[in-house]
């Protein structure tokens, strides 16, 4: 390769790391080219699948900031820059791998850390952005319907409250001027009678 393309190589990767969301590095060894088509169809929009050059992808990786990638590169090795949700990319490459051993997912870059291939599957493992936002939304919903509950609470036994109090006044209207009915003459009570008989005595 001429150094002019092995420069516009090495430029091109370097943009696809800086301008990815995150990158997975697989090895690809024994997948037939029709695989590797099925395996860049079922990525999608979301990921860009390309066949690089070790040396170039460190020189590439060394441009882009991204360290402690040599490890990695061993082998035939195949690059998903993904551009769209990572955990929906990881999932993708973890299906095609269990369907295609040959596919062997080595590690890979998020947000400028190394991850091993057991960090990838457990990405994999995480919900999908849309899901995890209905489920915050499903929450956020529960939230405002219980807010609502405990406020519209104290007003609904208030009016409660206050059908029982008429309901009640109703039947005695003694029960507004504080519930004690008319005062009992002093005469008429049993205790009046005794404090009048033991004057006369």
């Amino acid at each position: 390769m001429a150094r002019a393309d092995k420069q516009a190589a090495v430029a091109e990767i370097a943009e696809s790391f800086s301008g990815a969301a995150g990158a997975v590095l697989t090895e690809y060894r024994g997948l037939t080219v029709k695989e590797l088509q099925d395996l860049r169809r079922s990525l999608g929009a979301n990921a860009n699948y390309a066949v690089v050059k070790n040396t170039l992808a460190k020189l590439a990786a060394q441009d882009a900031g991204i360290e402690g990638f040599d490890d990695l590169l061993t082998g035939p090795t195949a690059i998903a820059f993904i551009n769209g949700d990572v955990v929906e990319a990881a999932k993708g490459l973890r299906d095609f791998a269990k369907a295609n051993p040959a596919l062997v997912i080595k590690g890979g870059v998020l947000d400028g850390n190394l991850l091993d291939a057991g960090e990838i599957a457990k990405l994999a493992d995480l919900e999908s952005r849309e899901v995890l936002l209905g489920k915050l939304a499903g929450a956020m919903l529960a939230s405002l319907s219980q807010a609502v509950y405990l406020l519209n609470a104290p007003i609904a036994q208030a009016a409660r409250l206050a059908g029982a109090l008429e309901a009640k006044a109703q039947e005695d209207p003694s029960i507004l001027a504080g519930g004690a009915g008319a005062p009992a003459a002093a005469e008429d009570t049993p205790a009046a009678d005794e404090a009048a008989e033991s004057t006369e005595a």
